[in-house]
């Protein structure tokens, strides 16, 4: 499983010119069955994602092309997390992916 932070970097300012992309990219991540939460950092520091079911590898590509991280609106901060203990309805998470 993995966990994205996206904080806001130098091209903050320009976000609101990638938005609509930005959603796009995260529509195809939902649609994909690879995200399955995207929220809000607090204090309006950028986003974080909830993601599972891709190699590292396809997950940093898929990453790398969010139209934010291509334009420097936020820098992408990543951690693969092995789930050892969760509540039942999380248990798919400790597949593999």
């Amino acid at each position: 499983m993995f966990v994205t932070f996206l904080r806001f970097a130098e091209n903050r300012t320009g976000a609101p010119d990638f938005m609509s992309a930005h959603n796009d990219w995260i529509a195809r991540g939902f649609a994909d069955g690879v995200f399955f939460c995207v929220g809000s950092l607090q204090a309006a520091a950028g986003g974080a994602i909830l993601a599972h079911g891709e190699s590292r590898d396809a997950y940093d590509a898929r990453i790398a092309a969010d139209p934010f991280v291509v334009q420097r609106v936020v820098t992408a901060e990543t951690y693969e997390i092995d789930p050892k203990r969760t509540t039942p309805v999380l248990d798919f998470l400790k597949s593999a992916a």
